[in-house]
């Protein structure tokens, strides 16, 4: 055990989920020390006047968290039973509150603070600006500002950076959109109150602006309310997650046009399966997909050349591809008829899914034959909900190429597929549909993303090197922990952020050393893509728990808790619970008392062909597929390298094996090896 460290002050930077976990973490730390003093003593600034984060300062109406309550909750503050599978945005900062209620997070600071501005005051800080972080002997100095005070500083040997990836927006130049936009007949009011430009962009390249009456530019993150749309000519740039709500949206207040730009497609699988016809037999839907992944063979217990080659992301995708295929005629996406990413980004492996979809079907009208050989005959077909619209008004929402200009007429011209590398270069039948096109927009929406860009950190901190320890640190720098900065193909932010903070904390106080094995967890994109922060959510979350030596083994979770926690464990997804039945931070009544309960109930629904599909073959084959690397390393090791050893070549095989294998120690917690 490591030795007790004397309590130490630490400041936490941004007051969303990642931050508060963080506090919640760090705050109730036990205490090593013979004196029952805890190690650590936090406090966590952010400039806005509420918590939340970017659920709270960018919320919209209807909008809806993507990722399931089950998944998103933290591991020892649930929602409860009654509450919906995806819950509203207000709903979550709602929950939030309550989290800070419940584990007393705004009490106020202890001793380490007195003498400072956050003397004995609450430990959530608000409308505190956080201005300058700088080294200064060996400490982190904070400085900040509150409102159009003065400015003043801290200086703390802990800092934890939760400031998110959705801070600053990113507007992409359109040549002549900031200018050349005119109001339609008749002109079209803004709603009072509302910004009528995005948000100043912090390129290099500043964007001058022309206010006009009747006409609206804005970045997504600055759109609240249906009625915005309400009569318009709306343009949507970018096709992500939230550009698919805010054109749902749309269609249902009534716009006269709406047309949603991308440079090279998307992939769409539902947030919540619909439900499906089989051979005539109607399968219930209203499985939230990101607990669907199973657990066994999958993320625990996959031999380390597996995990290495990717081979589990391969082979989903294809059965995935073939599943759609049959159940919807398309395997661009669940039922996505228009869009689709070019062959080699096309799957898990490589891109982020889109799974707010209530947009699709509107999109994909002038597509989607009327009728196909399996829905016909087979009568087998995936079930869309019924299509709304305000009559006399846009009932499609068209695809378009992303817009290389808007004339002086305000006329939008869109470019070829062939200028813009992430489309594949190949004529797409949305561009073939728009070419001919006039469309005059009185409403752009920039659902363009946003910029991570830490202007206000000392050059000591060397951002763009990357943290090298899980993305949380850097190991030659502990003491900075950045929770919160990476992004899941399929799952959420929050619980990532708590299995960080509690991974960052452990190695705070020394008790797990850094873990030095090779990551396999990353989505494989290329060097020049945008975001690089994806990872896969299950490996992630599996890799932090056996680095902290909390990942159980079947052995003991059949021991200490019994079959049903076993099958639990099995056959759910990587949620945050599991890493809790043991471990530096087991909580174990209370984690079986969940597993038994909530997330028990979310494989049961699944039902017995769910569980057989979705759980047994994919359990069976990686079962199968695991082994075969077992046997073939085994029979390598014990054959051909003394064989090799023979003919004077001893040291070159083994070491080709370790590499490949990686860290494979045991923690003297978990019993699931470490690779």
């Amino acid at each position: 055990m490591a030795a007790a460290v004397p309590p130490r002050r630490a400041v936490i930077v941004g007051a969303g989920p990642a931050g508060l976990v963080t506090l919640k973490t760090l705050l109730h730390q036990p205490s090593d020390n013979v004196n029952g003093d805890r190690p650590f003593d936090p406090i966590v600034l952010d400039f806005a006047s509420s918590i939340g984060g970017t659920f709270d300062q960018r919320s919209y109406e209807n909008g809806e968290l993507v990722s399931s309550k089950q998944l998103t909750a933290f591991s020892d503050y649930r929602f409860p039973a009654s509450t919906p599978d995806h819950v509203s945005l207000l709903d979550y900062v709602k929950y939030l509150k309550g989290y800070v209620v419940r584990f007393g997070l705004d009490y106020k600071s202890g001793k380490l603070w007195d003498g400072t501005p956050f003397e004995r005051k609450s430990r959530i800080q608000l409308g505190v600006r956080v201005v300058r972080v700088d080294k200064v002997d060996g400490l982190h100095r904070v400085t900040f500002q509150r409102g159009q005070g003065p400015i003043e500083y801290v200086d703390t040997p802990i800092l934890s950076l939760c400031t998110g990836l959705h801070v600053l927006p990113s507007v992409p130049n359109i040549p002549g959109l900031s200018s050349n936009l005119v109001p339609q007949s008749p002109p079209i009011q803004s709603l009072p109150d509302l910004p009528s430009t995005p948000p100043e962009n912090a390129s290099k390249e500043k964007i001058n602006w022309k206010v006009k009456e009747g006409v609206r530019a804005i970045h997504s993150s600055q759109y609240k309310f249906r009625d915005e749309f309400k009569d318009r000519r709306v343009l949507i740039l970018g096709l992500g997650e939230t550009s698919m709500d805010l054109s749902y949206e749309a269609i249902q207040a009534g716009a006269k046009e709406v047309v949603v730009c991308h440079r090279g497609g998307f992939l769409s699988f539902p947030k919540v399966l619909n439900d499906f016809q089989v051979f005539g037999i109607r399968f219930d839907g209203k499985l939230p997909i990101d607990g669907l992944i199973t657990n066994l063979f999958e993320t625990a217990y996959v031999h380390p050349w597996m995990a290495a080659s990717h081979i589990r992301w391969f082979i989903s995708d294809f059965v995935i591809k073939r599943v759609l295929w049959f159940l919807t005629g398309t395997q661009a996406g669940c039922n996505q008829w228009v869009g689709e990413l070019p062959p080699e980004r096309l799957g898990r492996a490589y891109v982020f899914l889109n799974k707010s979809i209530r947009a699709l079907p509107y999109i994909n009208r002038p597509y989607q034959p009327e009728s196909r050989f399996l829905s016909t005959y087979l009568k087998t077909f995936y079930i869309d909900p019924p299509l709304t619209h305000v009559p006399g008004r846009a009932s499609t929402i068209d695809l378009a190429m992303w817009p290389s200009s808007v004339d002086t007429k305000g006329n939008v011209h869109f470019s070829s597929s062939s200028s813009l590398p992430q489309s594949g270069k190949v004529q797409r039948k949305e561009e073939v549909r728009m070419r001919d096109r006039d469309f005059k927009p009185d409403l752009v929406v920039f659902a363009t993303g946003y910029r991570t860009e830490f202007g206000w950190l000392g050059d000591e901190y060397r951002v763009s090197e990357g943290r090298d320890v899980r993305e949380v640190c850097r190991s030659d720098d502990l003491s900075v922990g950045w929770i919160g900065f990476v992004r899941p193909g399929v799952g959420a932010i929050p619980p990532i952020a708590e299995q960080q903070a509690m991974f960052w904390t452990l190695l705070l106080l020394g008790k797990i050393p850094t873990p030095t094995s090779k990551p396999h967890y990353k989505l494989l994109v290329s060097e020049k893509a945008r975001i690089q922060h994806g990872v896969d959510h299950s490996s992630y979350m599996s890799t932090l728990a056996k680095d902290m030596g909390s990942a159980p083994s079947l052995k003991d979770l059949w021991q200490h808790y019994g079959l049903k926690v076993l099958v639990c464990y099995c056959f759910g997804a990587a949620f945050t619970v599991f890493y809790r039945l043991e471990g530096p931070f087991a909580a174990p009544e209370m984690m079986k008392e969940i597993v038994e309960n909530e997330l028990w109930e979310t494989i049961t629904r699944r039902g017995v062909a769910g569980n057989l599909f979705m759980g047994v073959i994919p359990m069976a084959f990686y079962c199968f597929v695991n082994l075969i690397a077992f046997i073939l390393e085994k029979w390598l090791t014990s054959v051909i390298v003394p064989l090799v050893a023979c003919v004077g070549l001893g040291g070159v095989l083994p070491a080709i094996l370790t590499s490949s294998r990686g860290n494979t120690m045991r923690s003297p917690r978990n019993k699931e090896k470490v690779y």
